[in-house]
């Protein structure tokens, strides 16, 4: 075993002229104008874009995107711990803070695969319903605790249909969802919670729906960032607010050569040997150093029309959240 992963760092990721391509079927006329890698023989005037380090046309990154999200889908969760390990759940953790909800909102996790972010958000939400519930309670003034306790009850059933909160997981990969949607299941975390298949570029939402949009590690795999943006301001009620988890461009110098040796030489290794795919987890690791920095991302949400937009970095800068209003 000691051996096989000696070889394993060692080895050199995969060059342009290995890359398979799929997801397009090939005509005659195809096989007659591919003389060479299709990677380079873009159409004139075909707009390209990065998948990773490679550059591909726009229309196949969607495709390469979804073949890497249906192939880790299974092994997700547990390798978010191996390559973090375990700090993605402060991360997490962190953004349902910043976050802050309230009773009755109503949530949109885009990119939201197995359901990280939905699942801490019903169980703060039901946290704070429990903290109120038991203000209300510390607050009546009455000698029998039968009273108390029959208030209590008709408080919180009142509570509950008053302010009813849910969140909907959206993301394009099926297979995300499936794996997400039975691990909700086996935790018996299903009330006020939904699955829904749908592109962030084009989101099967009405205008002026949602309190709060989150995504986290996912807008970066969007092939156009801007129009994301747009979408998750159109959904958004006035008042709502954008919330983005993402990795980011690492502020400290000497912590930034440490994780660009660990992300290049040790997170394709663990895919290889914990998920048995490590072309996958070297196009992550490609993706973070293609996305915007905190300034650059920063702007990009201001001009899709949001307010007040910050960001905090954590560790250093390795993630950031970015936050805005739709005012």
């Amino acid at each position: 075993m000691a051996a096989s992963v000696r070889l394993l760092v060692r080895r050199v990721p995969r060059t342009h002229r290995n890359l398979i391509s799929t997801g397009r079927l090939k005509t005659s006329s195809d096989s007659e104008s591919l003389s060479g890698c299709r990677v380079f023989s873009h159409a004139a005037g075909e707009k390209s874009t990065h998948f990773g380090f490679e550059t591909v046309p726009e229309a196949e990154k969607a495709k390469k995107v979804y073949q890497v999200f249906e192939s880790v889908a299974h092994n997700y969760d547990v390798m978010n711990d191996a390559m973090s390990l375990g700090v993605h759940r402060l991360w997490k953790d962190t953004l349902l803070h910043v976050m802050h909800p309230q009773p009755g909102a109503k949530l949109l996790d885009v990119a939201g695969g197995t359901g990280d972010i939905s699942l801490r958000f019903l169980d703060y939400v039901r946290s704070q319903q429990g903290r109120r519930r038991r203000q209300v309670v510390r607050s009546m003034q009455t000698p029998s605790w039968q009273e108390i306790s029959e208030k209590y009850s008709s408080a919180a059933e009142e509570g509950e249909e008053q302010r009813e909160s849910c969140a909907v997981v959206c993301d394009i990969n099926k297979e995300m969802l499936k794996v997400g949607k039975q691990k909700a299941e086996s935790m018996g975390l299903t009330a006020g919670l939904s699955w829904v298949t749908g592109d962030a570029e084009e989101l099967p939402f009405a205008d002026d729906h949602f309190d709060v949009y989150s995504v986290a590690f996912g807008i970066r795999n969007v092939t156009h960032i801007d129009q994301a943006l747009q979408e998750a301001w159109r959904v958004l009620k006035p008042g709502g607010r954008f919330l983005c988890l993402e990795f980011s461009k690492v502020t400290n110098p000497v912590l930034a050569r440490l994780y660009d040796a660990y992300s290049f030489q040790m997170i394709p290794v663990l895919g290889e040997v914990i998920a048995g795919d490590w072309r996958s987890y070297q196009y992550l690791v490609e993706s973070i150093r293609k996305f915007p920095n905190q300034e650059e991302f920063k702007g990009m949400i201001e001009e899709a029309g949001f307010y007040h937009v910050k960001y905090h970095n954590l560790t250093g800068g390795v993630v950031a959240i970015h936050s805005g209003f739709k005012l």
